[in-house]
């Protein structure tokens, strides 16, 4: 069955999906992208993807107009198409041709959604937590797309290959101040004397969505929470350490280059929050 992709307003085959030379994203990764996940043939918290979409649109690229900005029914269809209960969204938007623009208002940006079968991390990783690596790369303060999910993505896979040649799943940033960010595709939690605590968004990191749910998560199970400035000794200090994304979810992490976290398995509080994300995935996507 060849793939469905949703592309500026049409349902295509794959092949037939096209774009321009001359698209910003593909000259100067200007482009903005939401990696979602689907259960049940719902995406979890679309609206919360889409909102931080249109966030970041409106500050570094141009506001989304209404027929750019997609509705739960386009993506329902998407996954239909597909054949897709379980999958792996993404939505894509760049500031599309910047050598042919329109010739009145702004150009009309690119506007594509795929659907993949999702590629769920292996239950043991669950069960026996990961490892991670310090970045050698450095976050900086004033970079004016941090915090934005752009197609300018280059540096965070780099830090991922590095992680991936050091054994290690995720690379963990540092800011120029030596302040604990974020990893590559990732964000992070410590829990320390039974507290959570994260890096706040203007670090700057990326306002995950999972990162979101977790902090709400925790407010409702009584589990005290602060986002507050991180050293690296903040996280190999820590009893435990936990990783957040939209498809990863709660992912334990029980090493840190050389350094055991906590006794080595996954702690308490990430496998409490883990089972109550995976709750509401399930009560909200009616999936099994």
């Amino acid at each position: 069955m060849t793939p469905t992709v949703y592309l500026n307003g049409a349902f295509l085959p794959q092949p037939e999906a096209r774009v321009s030379v001359y698209d910003g994203a593909f000259l100067h990764g200007a482009g903005l992208f939401e990696t979602m996940r689907a259960e049940g043939g719902r995406i979890f918290r679309l609206e919360a993807h889409l909102e931080r979409l249109r966030r970041s649109a409106a500050q570094i690229l141009t506001p989304l107009s209404e027929a750019e900005s997609l509705s739960g029914d386009v993506f329902a269809e998407l996954l239909e198409r597909n054949g897709l209960r379980q999958a792996r969204v993404r939505l894509t938007v760049t500031a599309g041709s910047v050598r042919e623009p329109e010739e009145d208002g702004p150009p009309t940006m690119t506007v594509c959604a795929t659907a993949t079968p999702l590629s769920a991390y292996p239950l043991e990783l669950y069960e026996q937590g990961v490892q991670v690596a310090i970045c050698d790369f450095r976050q900086s303060t004033t970079d004016a797309i941090a915090a934005h999910k752009t197609t300018a993505h280059l540096p965070r896979l780099l830090g991922l290959r590095q992680a991936r040649q050091r054994h290690c799943i995720e690379a963990i940033w540092f800011t120029t101040r030596n302040e604990l960010a974020e990893g590559s595709i990732s964000n992070v939690f410590i829990v320390r004397d039974g507290a959570l605590r994260t890096p706040p968004v203007d670090t700057p990191v990326l306002p995950g969505t999972a990162r979101a749910i977790v902090l709400k998560l925790a407010e409702a199970e009584g589990i005290p929470r602060e986002e507050a400035a991180l050293s690296v000794d903040d996280l190999l200090d820590a009893d435990e350490v936990f990783l957040t994304n939209a498809i990863m979810q709660v992912m334990p992490v029980v090493r840190v280059e050389r350094q055991t976290i906590g006794g080595g398995s996954a702690g308490p509080t990430t496998q409490r929050l883990l089972n109550r994300y995976r709750e509401l995935v399930r009560e909200e996507c009616k999936a099994p």
